[in-house]
């Protein structure tokens, strides 16, 4: 009964991800590439700050394991997007003073992507693999903690 309790949970929480996404279309630079499909922007502000920076370790998590066209923005070259921010094609899923107040996670991308059907990697990359993945934890920690040591 917990299984279907947690796996109802997961499922109303992916529903309601991509019903916010549906919601709010802007209009992204390059959100498509030439053959029509949809690419996962990342904006970040100039210079990037805390948020920013973990936004772009989840664009390597999801370029570790998604097909996916992947273009990382300066908010310069966004003007009149909130920054930071992730769209996919022209939907946002995070933004600054709106969802999640601009903080992706690799959750949050991962259910979109896997609603839209985008294809998976045959195989992950590096980052998650041993040691790599260790490293890679490291750094998002350092980030999340202004490089201060994580307190037990």
């Amino acid at each position: 009964m917990k299984k279907i309790l947690v796996s109802l949970a997961a499922s109303v929480m992916a529903i309601n991800v991509y019903a916010q996404v549906i919601e709010a279309s802007m209009p992204v630079p390059n959100s498509e590439t030439k053959n029509g499909l949809k690419v996962l922007t990342f904006i970040a502000k100039d210079p990037p700050g805390q948020r920013c920076n973990g936004n772009i370790q989840v664009a390597a998590e999801v370029a570790n394991n998604y097909i996916v066209p992947i273009q990382l923005l300066p908010s310069t070259l966004a003007p009149g997007l909130p920054a930071p921010a992730v769209f996919y094609g022209k939907q946002m899923i995070v933004a600054d003073g709106k969802d999640f107040n601009g903080a992706a996670s690799y959750q949050i991308v991962a259910d979109v992507l896997d609603i839209e059907n985008v294809p998976k990697q045959s195989k992950s990359g590096l980052i998650t693999q041993g040691s790599v993945r260790r490293d890679f934890e490291s750094l998002k920690n350092s980030i999340k903690t202004g490089n201060r040591p994580l307190s037990n």
